[in-house]
């Protein structure tokens, strides 16, 4: 892929204490103006990242670091999207399908059951999001 030139940039925002990592947006010469995430570690170089640091210069706004709420808030979601991701590729294929959840025992239907009331009932734990017990899977 050949590389494209870059002459404009707006609205930088420094993603860490170095200054290294931005969200920016570029003006793109077939896109036009376009979000640009510039990794120092990027090793695709259709974009010049050393281009882009010295278009945005000293003109960013400064890395505001998250607050232990924010952290804590990203945290609880990403255990929750955890969560979901079971629920969907774990218990609802079996829960859902009338023909495999009538073969079960009725003990098997109580631990599916249950594997799916704990899954539901993490956020509810005391430890949550820090420190979450996950349920194990019925075998």
């Amino acid at each position: 892929m050949s590389s494209v030139t870059i002459t404009e940039v707006r609205n930088a925002k420094s993603l860490n204490t170095e200054n290294t990592w931005f969200d920016v947006e570029i003006n793109h010469p077939q896109h036009g103006w376009i979000p640009y995430a510039l990794n120092p570690t990027d090793t695709d170089m259709t974009v010049d990242n050393s281009v882009l640091l010295s278009l945005i210069g000293s003109d960013y706004a400064a890395y505001v670091a998250p607050t232990a709420e924010e952290i804590t808030a990203e945290l609880a979601a990403s255990v929750r999207g955890q969560r979901d991701f079971l629920l969907r590729r774990e218990v609802d294929p079996i829960v859902g399908n009338p023909l495999r959840w009538t073969e079960f025992t009725d003990a098997k239907r109580a631990e599916w059951s249950q594997y799916r009331t704990d899954l539901l009932n993490l956020p509810t734990q005391s430890g949550f999001p820090n420190d979450v017990t996950w349920p194990t899977l019925p075998t």
